[in-house]
């Protein structure tokens, strides 16, 4: 590492974030992993947050306002114009097709990949099977939307957005009966108590879903050379075999969709995906060994060959 000039604090490495409680910790956590593989001081990074439009907007579904972008504008103009050196997203809101002017840098370790369903007081369940009739779950997420309709045609999605504690405060005064927050999320604002821990074969994650990933500006070399040394090579394979099963599904972020690629013994990585109908009532699922770059995108095209028109139609593949 004696080659890659390092920060100090005359000089320090930028690291550009969105403002939010949960976007700061992750930040932090970025901020951690390059001091310790770095031997840098406190001083020589700058964290530098700023509000992302997808923050400023809570009362409207992603999908009717501009998609994922909303949570990436922001950062990605400050990184294009040299405000910051990188920016550490939750990479499961990064869109899956990305300005070539930027590069994936690392990913971190990636942390619980699992949602935890977090209820209302008064209203006791251990998973969304057991929710009470008719019960309403506050999400934002089409996935979700479609993983509940199709276990409990009786549940009613309500909107709910916002960071996780806004969406806290929402589901206390009684805008829903319970909702599911994803379990990294709650573990690194130190929220361990909140929401039980719902079963992937119950519901299958988002595709990135636990994983941070830090960009730099592709034309970058020091700053990509700095970032190389803490990513994490597992998590940096598995996310991209999730995230190459969405691109060639041609989804968007009204298309219901999971995926999950996990190391199972001998090394092997297994993904794992569903994609449904927008009330969950049609649904394909299928798993594939990735060995190769095309796997992921073999899986996603015998996903589409198997469905049916109600899941076929919101792909665009």
């Amino acid at each position: 590492m004696a080659s890659i000039p390092l920060p100090t604090s005359a000089n320090p490495l930028r690291i550009g974030t969105r403002a939010s409680p949960l976007a700061m910790a992750q930040a932090h956590l970025a901020a951690a992993a390059l001091m310790k593989a770095h031997d840098l001081a406190p001083e020589a990074l700058e964290i530098v947050p700023m509000t992302a439009t997808g923050d400023r907007i809570q009362d409207r579904a992603l999908a009717e306002v501009g998609g994922k972008a909303l949570w990436t504008r922001e950062l990605d103009a400050a990184l294009d114009a040299g405000a910051i050196d990188m920016a550490v997203h939750s990479l499961k809101d990064v869109e899956t097709l990305r300005d070539p002017r930027f590069a994936l840098g690392a990913m971190l370790e990636r942390a619980d990949p699992r949602d935890r369903l977090v209820l209302r007081e008064g209203v006791e369940a251990a998973t969304i099977a057991d929710l009470p009739h008719g019960a309403r779950l506050g999400t934002s997420s089409p996935r979700r939307a479609a993983q509940v309709k199709r276990i409990r045609p009786d549940l009613v999605p309500v909107l709910l957005r916002g960071n996780v504690q806004t969406r806290l405060a929402k589901l206390a005064a009684g805008d829903a009966d319970a909702t599911l927050l994803a379990a990294a999320g709650l573990e690194r604002l130190a929220m361990h108590d909140i929401g039980r821990t719902q079963p992937i074969g119950l519901l299958l994650p988002a595709a990135s879903q636990g994983a941070i990933g830090i960009e730099a500006r592709a034309d970058d070399a020091a700053t990509r050379a700095l970032l190389a040394a803490v990513d994490h090579g597992p998590t940096h394979r598995a996310v991209a075999a999730e995230r190459a099963l969405l691109a060639a599904l041609g989804g968007d972020c009204r298309s219901p969709v999971a995926a999950h690629a996990h190391w199972q013994g001998g090394g092997a990585l297994r993904l794992d995906a569903e994609i449904y109908s927008e009330d969950g009532a049609d649904h394909v699922a299928g798993h594939a060994i990735v060995t190769g770059e095309g796997d992921a995108e073999a899986l996603a095209h015998r996903l589409l060959d198997d469905a049916p028109d109600a899941v076929r139609r919101l792909f665009t593949a």
